[in-house]
């Protein structure tokens, strides 16, 4: 009678504060009356509290006098409370996860009886959903509710915010390393700082250096820059860091000292890339039929060898001469640029420029410790005269002259003190004093 049915004790488990709603399948067939009185639990009890996190899908039941289905991230599995004589008893019957998009989801049967997914009876396998997806939690819908997948618009209760994890070390300019203020970002790098502190490196780049045309240099890769704009997304990350901690916030005396500094307003193009070159390309090194760039050991022995008929060649990057390839020698290949270079090898084998006008100068191309530099280069630092002026400073205070201090770098970098991946080399733990690099 309906009078027992209320002081049952299933009618007592209402009271618990469960996400889910129960499904047909575990209540017994004898008692139909009480499909009203059961509740579904999830398998984590902290997930049914109202701050629990990560509720990305729910499902829907046909009939709305039932709650709806909760489906957490950290609680995958659907569980039906099942109410015998002595009491509940909560039983697993599916598994819901996301899928590979946001629009999709997988689900794994978990019950000792079948389900229906999209009019599919499904056994213990994982079958793909997609909102809209109908669920039946038993072999048969007669004496089922059924079920609604769907796919929660966000997580989060503001769905048009957005969470980036972001360490604050990435967020700063590498001149003043301080937090961004007014960032613009140099192509083709992409590297970003403060609009005055590369306003004003730029400047004083440009003041120093002898060819006007030549681009400034990123301060942080030394990359000549092409073009540099202000960095509007990057603006807006700018001031909700502040607004996070406004422990990183300037003084307004810096401010207006950098806004001061300040000249780049929109986008604008430093530097133009060379036309390449309309002159004929040099041929392929393979090529044997080419008599403009001869091989001298071609037509001649020299130190022994000969080229025989079919030797594949090399052409070098130099001067655009062929040389024998031969893999056993290390004084055709620089291991820096992975470049060709003939002006060591021909030195080794007794040629000269009597022999043939195509050969690379003997300086080209030697080993580490052979190369003597009187001067720093004008390439140095990427070509900014402002940051070659410092290191020349700096080797002056220092009372050594350049090549010893070259030379203590060179020590250095054979007992790995100095940190070879910031090195523009390629092969660079391959390489020691002894290996032959191009200028």
């Amino acid at each position: 009678p309906n009078s027992e049915l209320k002081r049952s004790p299933l009618h007592a488990t209402r009271r618990r504060r469960c996400t889910h709603v129960i499904s047909y399948l575990f209540l017994p067939r004898r008692l139909p009356a009480l499909m009203d009185s059961g509740e579904c639990s999830n398998s984590n009890p902290s997930a049914s509290s109202p701050a629990a996190a990560g509720v990305w899908a729910k499902l829907v039941p046909a009939d709305s006098a039932y709650p709806e289905v909760a489906v957490a991230e950290g609680d995958a599995v659907v569980c039906s409370l099942v109410a015998p004589a002595a009491g509940g008893e909560e039983l697993a019957w599916c598994e819901i996860r996301r899928g590979g998009d946001a629009s999709s989801a997988t689900i794994r049967n978990l019950s000792s009886d079948a389900i229906i997914v999209d009019g599919r009876v499904i056994q213990q396998e994982l079958v793909d959903i997609k909102p809209g997806s109908k669920i039946v939690p038993g072999p048969r819908e007669e004496g089922h509710l059924v079920y609604t997948f769907d796919i929660t618009a966000a997580k989060d209760h503001d769905k048009n915010n957005v969470k980036i994890l972001l360490d604050i070390e990435n967020a700063k300019c590498s001149i003043c390393l301080n937090l961004w203020h007014d960032v613009v970002t140099v192509a083709p790098c992409f590297h970003n700082f403060c609009n005055g502190c590369f306003s004003e490196w730029l400047r004083r780049s440009s003041s120093k250096s002898r060819d006007k045309s030549q681009s400034a240099a990123c301060p942080q890769c030394r990359t000549p820059v092409q073009s540099v704009g202000r960095n509007h997304f990057l603006h807006n990350i700018e001031e909700a860091i502040l607004q996070a901690f406004s422990s990183l916030q300037r003084s307004d005396d810096e401010i207006a000292l950098l806004e001061s500094y300040a000249s780049v307003k929109s986008n604008l193009v430093l530097g133009k890339q060379k036309n390449q070159s309309r002159k004929r390309p040099l041929p392929p090194a393979s090529d044997e039929s080419n008599d403009e760039f001869p091989c001298p050991q071609c037509g001649t022995e020299f130190a022994g060898f000969r080229c025989s008929p079919r030797a594949a060649h090399i052409q070098c990057n130099g001067c655009g001469g062929l040389m024998p390839a031969r893999p056993n020698t290390s004084i055709q290949k620089c291991l820096g640029c992975d470049g060709s270079f003939c002006g060591a090898y021909w030195y080794s084998q007794g040629v000269n420029s009597s022999h043939c006008n195509l050969i690379c100068n003997q300086e080209t191309f030697r080993m580490i410790s052979q190369h003597h530099i009187s001067r720093l280069p004008d390439t140095l630092h990427g070509g900014n005269p402002y940051e070659k002026d410092i290191t020349e400073r700096c080797i002056q205070k220092s009372g050594k002259t350049l090549q010893a201090v070259i030379s203590e770098w060179i020590a250095k970098f054979d007992n790995k003190e100095l940190d070879r991946s910031r090195l523009q080399l390629n092969n660079v733990e391959a390489i020691t004093s002894r290996t032959y690099l191009c200028k």
